[in-house]
């Protein structure tokens, strides 16, 4: 094995970081743009999001998005209504994954959708819910986009098995 063999396989590692580490700044540059109370959000975001491939990408950000829109409007319309109890979150757990059916999502978006409506319902908040299920929406709509751009952007290539 020549050194040229041993080194090689350390650099696909390295553009892959500073991709991510890139894109992951960018998504909180722009979410801090809108000036969104909890900008890490986008962040956290575009590092589910980014994938190997656009294609991918695009599959996992829709399910995403469709999630956690559904997450924040069960999220949304429970808080505004009933008092945060646990029974009220058990039942809008529920509620939710029978909307992701409805939407024809799949587990992704149902879990997605799971993680923000915890957020919007379970973390005590002085804001009213329906601003804070906005800037959930908003926080990983964020995330997702600078995720997808940068796929396109600056796609991540594809590796072979090495011989």
């Amino acid at each position: 094995m020549t050194s040229a063999k041993v080194g090689r396989p350390a650099w696909p590692i390295v553009v892959h970081s500073a991709r991510t580490a890139v894109v992951a700044v960018a998504s909180v540059l722009t979410a801090r743009l809108f000036r969104l109370p909890e900008t890490y959000w986008a962040p956290i975001t575009t590092l589910v999001i980014t994938q190997s491939s656009l294609g991918a990408a695009l599959t996992v950000s829709w399910q995403r998005f469709v999630g956690t829109a559904l997450g924040a409007l069960v999220g949304a319309i429970a808080a505004s209504y009933f008092p945060s109890h646990l029974l009220v979150f058990g039942i809008c757990v529920f509620i939710l994954g029978l909307l992701c059916a409805v939407a024809h999502s799949d587990y992704n978006a149902y879990r997605f959708g799971g993680v923000t409506l915890a957020i919007v319902l379970l973390i005590p908040r002085t804001n009213p819910p329906w601003q804070i299920a906005f800037h959930r929406f908003a926080e990983v709509s964020i995330g997702i986009g600078v995720a997808l751009i940068f796929a396109w952007v600056w796609p991540e290539k594809e590796t072979t098995p090495s011989e």
